[in-house]
């Protein structure tokens, strides 16, 4: 078996002095004053190739960074939006080399790429496989849910050698010492659930993110980001005020499904959907600091 800290040659891997992207991301919208956009969807869905048309769409009507889900048979944070979303993904075909493909995409659209992925997704692949493909097709940055950083030394090793964003997960039930913990080994940005629970559209959001946020940053967290549960215009200028980035997720799925919540072809009209969406989400996240 080869040596994963090795290159093919024999050679010690070292680290890579590559800047984060989503750091220089936060950098050049300070200098607009404003928070990022940051969209959400599974890739496959509705099948392979329409979903990178709309990976392109995203960018191209004002997301700043695409995550690209990686579809996963038993999620334990996905709500049933994206559930039945990634479900369809799996049906269609997805595989983890098509993943590849919509970081492609997305990096020539103009935006950062990043993969949201549940953690044995990236074992069964291999992790270091995983860091060369991903930083080879352009990809910034890993966004692990389920992967908590007492137990992510492989993966911040593989990371480094790679120069890929780290990014963990804290929620309002975080204990300051595991806020620390996130905030140390995180790179790019800290994730923020808003709540506890799983992914979904709601029509109202508490006071609880604002807080984890400022804990978060007390915490010693340079840039922090809040999903789960942001899904309108006003909202996202709500989150933006205060964030240093806004995550959408299950409001642009949703946009992808037929009005009865079936499954979708590649009807144009639901690209055109996704189109109107993103824009008036990005308006908000652009006025949030206005």
């Amino acid at each position: 078996m080869m040596d994963s800290t090795v290159t093919t040659s024999g050679q010690p891997l070292g680290m890579s002095h590559r800047p984060s992207a989503m750091g220089e991301l936060f950098s050049r919208l300070d200098g607009e004053n404003r928070p990022a956009f940051i969209g959400y969807l599974p890739y496959g869905f509705p099948d392979p190739q329409t979903s990178l048309e709309a990976f392109r769409i995203m960018v191209e009507n004002g997301v700043d960074a695409v995550e690209i889900g990686l579809p996963y048979s038993d999620p334990v944070m996905d709500g049933p939006v994206i559930q039945a979303a990634a479900q369809t993904a799996i049906e269609s075909g997805e595989r983890m080399s098509g993943v590849f493909d919509a970081v492609r995409v997305v990096a020539a659209a103009g935006a950062v790429p990043l993969v949201m992925s549940y953690w044995n997704l990236i074992m069964n692949y291999g992790v270091e496989r995983f860091a060369d493909d991903f930083e080879h097709a352009g990809g910034a940055g890993l966004i692990t849910p389920d992967l908590i950083p007492d137990e992510a030394d492989e993966w911040v090793e593989a990371s480094q050698r790679h120069g890929l964003d780290r990014i963990f997960l804290v929620s309002p039930d975080s204990t300051d010492d595991r806020l620390a913990l996130a905030a140390h080994a995180s790179r790019g940005f800290v994730y923020a659930a808003s709540r506890m629970g799983v992914t979904g559209e709601r029509a109202t959001l508490s006071s609880s993110p604002e807080r984890l946020v400022e804990r978060t940053r007390q915490s010693g967290a340079e840039r922090v980001c809040v999903g789960i549960g942001v899904s309108t215009a006003s909202q996202a200028a709500q989150v933006g005020g205060y964030a240093d980035g806004v995550i959408v997720g299950s409001a642009l799925v949703h946009t992808l499904f037929d009005a009865d919540g079936g499954k979708v072809g590649v009807a144009p009209d639901r690209l055109d959907r996704l189109a109107r969406t993103t824009r008036d989400i990005a308006r908000g996240v652009r006025s949030a600091r206005s």
